[in-house]
């Protein structure tokens, strides 16, 4: 298995944008921020600068050295590192464990942006001539620093510009241990590691991503009867091609084919093939189909690999990530099922195109949830294109949006924590659909009403802010999605909620917002705030 760096260290000199840069990638690949010069900061309870007037510059460097080592304990996060962080063995050390991207500056340009931002600090090293400081400190720390694995020049660049290049060679570099083009982040969670490649065109590799990944003989592709029509003969060319002799099933489309007879339909199928353990399974369309086929994959002859390639939006941002399979039972939606994790996951946007629009603002709702709970600087991003679907549904966001939910992932599988939030809007959105036979509602718009029912009992709760939920609303809105049911009575959707795999003691926990891009769990809100939130959004 490839080994990739699950932390990114920026170095450079002062004024070379590695704190405002560094926020602004850890924004767009859903992942934690990290200073080192606020993290001494904390742990010595001064300023950096009374550090070095107090104790000296070996003070603070063992104490950034120190800072340094702890960065390299965490995960998934990205490091804005001081300019003398790479002096030590012990920085250099830490360094060597992510990927490290220098943001180059020249010292003229560097001493401008510090000179001219009047929230920036007195730089101990930089007293009098910062022009000439600079110059010598870069002199003498290029080659510490030459030795990153990409450069990002950034004098010409926008923050925007500069975090974007750095999001690209790390991908590149993902891309590049992957042995994979387009590899947008990867889930490294304890179940497995893999690749999610987001890129156009990119269903024409499948046969290329599953060569690179080791597998030969033959793969079992299942799709359905709809999305069959349209891809089946592209991916199983693309095997092929390869040298897999591919095998296709075609199921019914539709929730209502979610069911163990489905499986079990699955596994005849493959019993007359005599597919063997090691053998590739591809799920290919939708969510039915990634939940449905996966489960058959993790669960026939104990459990054979798969990769999955979704084929709606719904299922590229949220169904195909993280390794949840399963079907449903007359009692509810995913009551039957397994974590498994794939293979792979292959997102090609273009296939998008076939989707009916109102399969696409289905989908936004989940990519939307995902700013809401974690990222507000997506749903900034977001707002900005005003609605325009066909901007919301390109390579951009949903790599954005697939990162969260990989790094949700890797931190808590089980979802025993963290990844409760995901169900943001589910509780009252899986209970709409199962009230209305999974028939008169998708699932996004079910979850779109969901998060209105969620955000009234945030703000009946104190939580949130009547303007934070009209914003929510508001972008939900420009999608063309749903913020009522008024045609589903209000009694039965309430007591299928307690069916919700979030309830603990017959007390329903519901993901709430505190604010846009914070979402936490609480069990204690009264059925009287429920009710009266649930009767905002629905019938009598």
């Amino acid at each position: 298995m490839p080994r990739t760096p699950q932390r990114i260290f920026l170095v450079g000199i002062s004024g070379s944008g590695k704190s405002t840069v560094g926020r602004r990638v850890a924004e767009l690949l859903g992942w934690d921020f990290l200073d080192t010069d606020r993290l001494v900061e904390e742990r010595a309870g001064r300023p950096v600068a009374a550090i070095f007037a107090e104790d000296g510059e070996a003070a603070f460097r063992a104490l950034e050295a120190d800072a340094m080592a702890e960065a390299a304990r965490r995960e998934r996060v990205v490091v804005a590192t001081g300019g003398g962080a790479l002096l030590s063995p012990e920085g250099r050390r830490a360094a060597r464990s992510g990927f490290t991207v220098w943001l180059s500056v020249p010292p003229e340009e560097a001493a401008a942006r510090l000179l001219s931002d009047p929230e920036a600090e007195v730089r101990p090293l930089l007293a009098g001539d910062a022009v000439a400081r600079l110059r010598e400190l870069l002199s003498r720390r290029r080659p510490l620093y030459a030795a990153a694995d990409a450069v990002v020049t950034t004098a010409s660049l926008s923050t925007e510009e500069a975090a974007q290049a750095v999001v690209a060679a790390f991908r590149k570099a993902l891309a590049g241990a992957w042995g994979i083009p387009g590899v947008a982040c990867e889930v490294a969670a304890p179940g497995g590691r893999y690749p999610v490649v987001v890129r156009e065109g990119a269903l024409r590799d499948l046969g290329a991503l599953a060569g690179a990944l080791g597998f030969r003989g033959r793969a079992f592709v299942v799709t359905d009867e709809v999305v069959g029509q349209s891809f089946a003969r592209s991916a199983a060319g693309s095997l092929a091609e390869a040298g897999l002799e591919a095998h296709v099933l075609e199921l019914p489309p539709g929730e209502a084919a979610k069911t163990l007879g489905t499986v079990e339909r699955v596994y005849e199928w493959l019993a007359e093939l005599r597919a063997e353990r090691g053998e590739l399974v591809i799920c290919l369309g939708g969510g039915v189909i990634t939940d449905l086929a996966g489960f058959a994959a993790a669960t026939y002859l104990r459990g054979m690999p798969f990769i999955h390639v979704p084929t709606t939006l719904l299922a590229m941002v949220d169904a195909a990530i993280g390794g949840k399979t399963g079907v449903d039972l007359p009692a509810g939606k995913n009551l039957v099922g397994a974590f498994a994790q794939p293979a792979a996951v292959l997102i090609d946007p273009g296939v998008l195109g076939t989707l009916p629009g109102r399969e696409t603002r289905a989908g936004l709702a989940e990519l939307i949830k995902h700013g809401l709970i974690l990222d507000e600087a997506l749903v900034a991003d977001l707002e900005r294109v005003h609605g325009d679907v066909r901007a919301m549904v390109g390579e951009e966001f949903i790599a954005r949006s697939v990162a969260i939910k990989a790094a949700i992932v890797s931190a808590d599988e089980r979802e025993a924590g963290l990844r409760s939030l995901l169900n943001y809007g589910h509780t009252i959105g899986h209970a709409l659909e199962a009230v209305t036979g999974y028939t008169r509602y998708l699932h996004g718009e079910a979850v779109a009403v969901g998060m209105h029912a969620a955000g009234r009992i945030a703000v009946s709760m104190g939580m949130l802010s009547p303007e934070a939920l009209e914003r929510q609303q508001a972008l939900l809105r420009a999608v063309g999605l749903p913020e009522r049911a008024p045609d589903v009575p209000l009694g039965p959707v309430l007591e299928r909620t307690l069916l919700d795999k979030k309830v603990r003691g017959g007390r329903v926990r519901w993901v709430l917002l505190e604010r846009i891009g914070r979402a936490v769990l609480r069990g204690d809100v009264p059925e009287s705030i429920v009710r009266e939130a649930a009767a905002g959004v629905l019938g009598a």
